[in-house]
């Protein structure tokens, strides 16, 4: 990799944390290959990201972002996820860290909240937004629900009235 290459690594990256809600740091030790393409496809099937990265370049990408604290945590076979969704990236690095031990989250943060491993894993139980959004839509549409269920009644008891009637005044 020349020099102009590596400058528009680090400003890709770069671009990339400035729009991302969270970042997750991953060390990988023995991942094949295989299984990295299988990760990979899971992050963009849930909207996030992955890359494996060198960890000087990605130092000097983050410079300038809210992920600056992030530095100390790039040591080693690193690779970062990142997401545009506050949970969508956790929740796939703790789903494959638990089927596969070569896999091991270091920390990561969202906006300028640093979080541990630990911090991950909750997040990670978290609901995703859509999920959230789903719900909430729910909750709104229950009471509407109710209200037509309740407005519609009386009208329908009223019509099988007068059909009532209608059939005993035929039979008559």
């Amino acid at each position: 990799m020349d020099r102009s290459q590596k400058a528009e690594m680090v400003s890709a990256l770069n671009e990339t944390l400035e729009s991302a809600a969270l970042v997750v740091v991953t060390q990988q030790s023995g991942l094949t290959v295989s299984e990295v393409s299988g990760l990979r496809t899971q992050m963009r099937d849930a909207g996030a990201s992955y890359k494996v990265t060198k960890n000087r370049l990605t130092r000097l990408a983050l410079e300038g972002t809210k992920y600056k604290a992030l530095e100390s945590m790039f040591t080693g076979p690193t690779a970062i996820a990142t997401s545009e969704d506050p949970v969508a990236a956790a929740k796939v690095c703790v789903e494959f860290a638990k089927k596969n031990e070569k896999l091991t989250i270091v920390g990561g943060a969202m906006g300028e909240v640093i979080l541990d491993p630990a911090g991950i894993n909750a997040l990670a139980k978290l609901p995703s937004l859509d999920e959230l959004r789903g719900k909430l839509i729910g909750v709104l549409q229950a009471p509407a629900t109710k209200v037509a269920g309740v407005v519609q009644a009386p009208a329908g008891k009223l019509a099988r009235v007068f059909s009532a009637y209608g059939s005993q005044g035929e039979a008559a």
